[in-house]
């Protein structure tokens, strides 16, 4: 125990989860049954920051179980632009963990007037953008002092997850979230620390990931700009081909983050391309040759397989922080809560 908020929050995602899932097992099943009786054509997702990271989760978890595509909302359509949109069709599910930015919850307004279901995951019960959806989930995530978000995007994650299926009624997804707390518990445990020399001086990373764990790489690069002044990049392993490879020279760090799912070989086979160009490449798989292997916890499920793996990254993110000689609980000119407009 290090004594920081976001090491002491870190420490809290497993209880976190298992007390969503517990206290709020009746209204995530309530609003799956709601979604599944109004069978959405499409669903579209309004977030920001690490609510978004979420959100694109639930973006590829969505199109994967219950086969409907889904699209991210611009806040600024309705908070800048006015704009109104047809949504009678659609469920739309905004995230945020304090409720309060104005041009979330507008958008979510807006999704509502043009016929949509509405749906929240919050933190913060009572918020306005609670008071603004059909469908409001607490995500219970307790307190969060950090100002870099964990255990708040972990539950938002898990709460979108479990409505998906109760939506889709997938029995063996159901299993795999109420299993998840025990496994989260043994995430915790894993050692990420190899990493520790390149990063520790390095200016700038890749992190990679394919399907939802490019979401997870999406949140693990923000966690990087958040908590240690570094300029990271999320790209999926097949887009870092087509241009951003040209960056990737002998000794650039890259974290590649790939689940037990059907995207692993290809995920690992640009993981050793990558460090056959001299790139040092960490990679949370067994089946790499090249690239350095980082420990991983199987959960017995793909989509909560690359949910994992976000809590041995913040582990490492928290610890990474300090040592380059920063307070992860206080990032660089942020705060906890921004209110865009």
């Amino acid at each position: 125990m290090t004594g920081t908020h976001m090491r002491n929050e870190i420490n809290e995602i497993p209880d976190a989860v298992a007390r969503l899932l517990g206290g709020s097992g009746s209204v995530l099943a309530e609003a799956g049954q709601a979604l599944a009786k109004a069978d959405p054509a499409f669903v579209a997702t309004i977030a920001r920051g690490s609510s978004d990271h979420a959100s694109l989760f639930l973006k590829y978890a969505t199109e994967l179980v219950a086969g409907r595509a889904v699209a991210s909302l611009g806040p600024s359509l309705a908070s800048i632009y006015g704009t109104r949109l047809k949504l009678d069709r659609a469920a739309v599910l905004a995230v945020s963990q304090s409720g309060r930015s104005p041009d979330i919850v507008s958008m979510l307004e807006t999704a509502a007037q043009g016929g949509a279901l509405t749906l929240t995951l919050t933190n913060a019960a009572g918020s306005p953008l609670w008071d603004a959806a059909d469908i409001r989930i607490d995500i219970a995530a307790g307190p969060e002092l950090a100002v870099a978000a964990t255990k708040s995007y972990l539950s938002s994650a898990v709460a979108g997850l479990a409505v998906l299926a109760h939506w889709t009624g997938d029995k063996p997804l159901l299993a795999a979230i109420e299993a998840l707390p025990d496994y989260l518990r043994k995430a915790l445990a894993l050692d990420w620390s190899a990493m520790t020399p390149i990063l520790e001086e390095a200016g700038s990373l890749y992190v990679l990931g394919r399907g939802p764990s490019l979401a997870i790489a999406s949140e693990a690069a923000l966690k990087f700009k958040e908590t240690s002044d570094m300029h990271a990049e999320a790209y999926s392993t097949a887009e870092v081909m087509h241009g951003p490879v040209a960056l990737v020279s002998p000794g650039f760090p890259v974290l590649v983050l790939a689940a037990r799912d059907a995207a692993e070989h290809s995920v690992v086979e640009a993981a050793d391309a990558l460090a056959a160009k001299g790139a040092e490449v960490y990679v949370t798989s067994r089946l790499a040759q090249r690239a350095h292997r980082l420990p991983f916890i199987e959960t017995g499920h793909p989509l909560t397989d690359a949910l994992a793996l976000i809590v041995p990254f913040y582990g490492f993110a928290e610890a990474l922080s300090r040592r380059r000689g920063f307070n992860p609980d206080q990032p660089v000119a942020l705060k906890k809560v921004t209110e865009t407009q």
